[in-house]
């Protein structure tokens, strides 16, 4: 019996040895449970990345419309702001137009003020000249009726004026 032989023998019986304590089945059983766990992590891991594409979908259709409304907030802003600048551009011609027609009053005002008063010196200087051509060549008594009488009479006319 050669060393081949008794080799053989021991492979027979060591085979013989493993099918008797099931070591195939525990063997698969094994591979079985690592197959199932590998499984249910590829499960577990493909609706992980499901779950993350919605939230990254959620998260983008978040973030347009944010901008969307950040645009939209802007815009009214803008409207907002045009708006107000024309109401105090108005207002401002407005104010401009009101102090513009007060100062052309004021100085239409001061005007008939300027030539009121230049007509009273004009009609004083007037009667004092008159007074005194008068007196010069009428007597006192008649110079001074004359006097009384073309005073009374400006007078008169500058109320009517």
């Amino acid at each position: 019996m050669d060393a081949t032989f008794w080799a053989l023998v021991a492979l027979i019986i060591f085979v013989a040895i493993l099918v008797y304590v099931k070591a195939p089945a525990k063997l698969g059983e094994a591979l079985d449970r690592r197959a199932e766990r590998i499984r249910n992590e590829l499960d577990e891991a493909r609706r992980l990345r499901e779950e993350a594409q919605q939230l990254l979908a959620d998260y983008q259709r978040k973030r347009r419309e944010a901008e969307q409304e950040a645009k939209d907030l802007v815009e009214a802003a803008k409207r907002e702001a045009k708006a107000i600048v024309a109401e105090a551009k108005q207002k401002t011609e407005e104010y401009v137009a009101r102090r513009t027609a007060l100062a052309e009053q004021k100085i239409a005002q001061a005007e008939r003020d300027a030539v009121n008063e230049v007509r009273a010196r004009a009609v004083d200087v007037a009667v004092a000249a008159a007074g005194k051509l008068i007196a010069d060549k009428v007597d006192a008594k008649t110079g001074g009726k004359l006097f009384e009488t073309s005073l009374q009479e400006v007078k008169s006319r500058m109320k009517l004026n």
